[in-house]
């Protein structure tokens, strides 16, 4: 194999290399994009989900109020 071709391709394969590096630099910047929106979206859930259940307890409590004035009309 001759210097020129040895150069060639040792070329060819640092090229090969740096689009493989780009590739993967490209990869990790759009699974951190995507890494970034799901941990947003897992913050609204969270507080939507937390208001869920504040809105379910004060309807439990409402619910159980109202049970206990009609056991007292019955009683009465």
């Amino acid at each position: 194999m001759s210097d020129q071709t040895a150069d060639e391709a040792a070329s060819a394969s640092w090229e090969t290399l740096e689009d493989r590096i780009d590739r993967i630099i490209e990869r990790n910047r759009t699974l951190a994009s995507e890494n970034k929106a799901l941990r947003q979206a897992q913050r609204k859930w969270s507080v939507e989900r937390a208001d869920l259940v504040r809105r379910n307890e004060l309807a439990k409590s409402r619910i159980e109020a109202m049970i206990n004035r009609l056991k007292l009309l019955t009683d009465e």
